[in-house]
C-alpha cells in the first residue's frame, strides 16, 4: 500500500536528507520517500540497503506518530551511560596501566578495561560498547617508545635546554646552528607494521648474515641542509670525517655550533685533540643524556627508517645505501645534500 505524504512533508525528508550526519536518520529519510513514490516495503529495504522488516518498522511508525517517528527512540531513554565525565574517567585510567589497579598483567585487553571501569567509574559497559567508547575517544593500539630517564636533575636539565634552544634561536651574524648524530643502517632489516591483507601476512626476506653501514650527520633546521658522511664502523674517524665535511660546507662561517648527545666517540681523547688543532671553527654543545627528542635530525633519522629501512628487500648492502642516498637527495634537493665518501 502506497504511504500517503504532503508535498511539504516530502520536501522535508528530502532536505533531512541531504544535510543529516545520521546514518539511521537518513536510512529513515529514505526510506519513507521510495515508499511514498510507490515503492513497495521490500523493494525500498533493498535499494536503501536494510533488511525489510526494518522498513515495515519504519513505515508503520511513521503512520501511527507522523513526523515524530524519524526521531531517535533512544533520545527518552534518560542520561546516557557514557557521558563526558565517564569519558574523561576512562582516560584517566588508561593513562595509567593495569599494575596501578593491582593486577599483574602489564598491557590492557578491553575485558580487564571494562572491569577496571566498573569498580573505578561503576559503569558496566560490554566490549563492544567499548570498543566504540574508544574509537570515539580517538584511542588506538600503538607501540609503546622506550626511554631511558635523565640521570640529571630537573632544573640543571632544564636550564641547559634552555640554553641550546637560545642558541639556536639567537645565533649571531656568521655563525650557524647543526644538529649532529649519528644512525646504523642493518642489511638485515628491522620489521615494521604494515597493511595486510585478511588472514595473510606478509613476508619479509632477510639475507640472514648481517651487515652494517652507519651515517652521521648534521643537519641545518634554518636552511634545510644536510651533510652526512657514510662508513663501515661508528668510531671516532667517522665523527672527525664528519667534521671535516663541515668546515668544507661552512666556510663561510666562522662559527659553527654543533648540538649533539654524548656518544663516546663525541668526547673521545683523539676527538679533543683534533679539535685542538683544526676546531677553532667548531663548536661542542652537549645535550643532557637521555634527551634525544632535543636533537632535531632524531626525526630525520626515523623518517628515514620508516621510508628506507623498516621491512626494506634490498640484497646487498650497497643496494640499500643507494636507497638510502636516494630518499635524502629527493628529501632535501640535491643542492642541499653534501654526501662525503668514508
Amino acid at each position: 500500500m502506497t504511504l500517503r505524504m504532503r508535498r511539504r512533508t516530502r520536501l522535508w525528508l528530502r532536505r533531512l536528507d541531504r544535510k543529516t550526519r545520521d546514518a539511521e536518520l537518513r536510512v529513515r529519510c529514505r526510506v519513507l520517500l521510495k515508499v511514498a513514490a510507490g515503492k513497495t516495503r521490500n523493494a525500498a529495504a533493498r535499494e536503501v540497503g536494510c533488511v525489510p522488516s526494518t522498513a515495515v518498522r519504519i513505515v508503520a511508525r511513521f503512520e501511527a506518530q507522523g513526523e515524530a517517528a524519524l526521531l531517535d527512540g533512544r533520545s527518552e531513554n534518560g542520561r546516557p551511560k557514557v557521558d563526558d565525565d565517564v569519558k574523561a574517567g576512562i582516560c584517566q585510567i588508561l593513562e595509567q596501566s593495569p599494575p596501578n589497579f593491582g593486577f599483574p598483567r602489564p598491557t590492557w585487553t578491553l575485558e580487564l578495561l571494562a572491569r577496571v571501569i566498573q569498580q573505578g567509574l561503576q559503569v558496566e559497559l560490554s566490549v563492544g560498547h567499548l570498543w566504540k567508547v574508544l574509537r570515539r575517544l580517538r584511542v588506538h593500539w600503538g607501540r609503546p617508545r622506550p626511554i631511558v630517564r635523565c640521570p640529571w636533575k630537573a632544573a640543571h636539565r632544564a636550564a641547559r635546554i634552555a640554553s641550546l634552544r637560545r642558541l639556536a634561536h639567537t645565533r649571531r651574524a656568521g655563525e650557524v646552528v647543526l644538529y649532529v648524530d649519528e644512525v646504523d643502517l642493518h642489511l638485515n632489516p628491522k620489521i615494521g607494521p604494515d597493511w595486510m591483507l585478511p588472514g595473510t601476512q606478509r613476508e619479509v626476506v632477510t639475507p640472514g648474515q648481517n651487515e652494517k653501514r652507519h651515517l652521521a650527520g648534521a643537519y641545518d633546521p634554518t636552511h634545510q641542509r644536510l651533510v652526512y658522511v657514510t662508513g663501515d664502523r661508528k668510531a671516532t674517524w667517522l665523527f672527525l670525517n664528519l667534521l671535516r665535511a663541515l668546515l668544507d660546507a661552512y666556510r663561510w662561517a666562522r662559527r659553527i655550533h654543533l648540538i649533539l648527545d654524548n656518544y663516546v666517540i663525541h668526547k673521545s681523547r683523539l676527538t679533543q685533540a683534533w679539535l685542538g688543532r683544526h676546531g677553532a671553527r667548531l663548536r661542542l654543545h652537549f645535550l643532557p643524556p637521555y634527551c634525544p627528542s632535543e636533537n632535531k635530525i632524531e626525526r630525520l633519522w626515523l623518517d628515514l627508517h620508516a621510508n628506507v629501512t623498516r621491512n626494506h628487500r634490498c640484497r646487498t648492502i650497497d643496494e640499500l645505501l643507494r636507497a638510502v642516498h636516494g630518499y635524502l637527495a629527493r628529501r632535501f634537493d640535491l643542492a642541499q645534500v653534501i654526501a662525503y665518501a668514508a
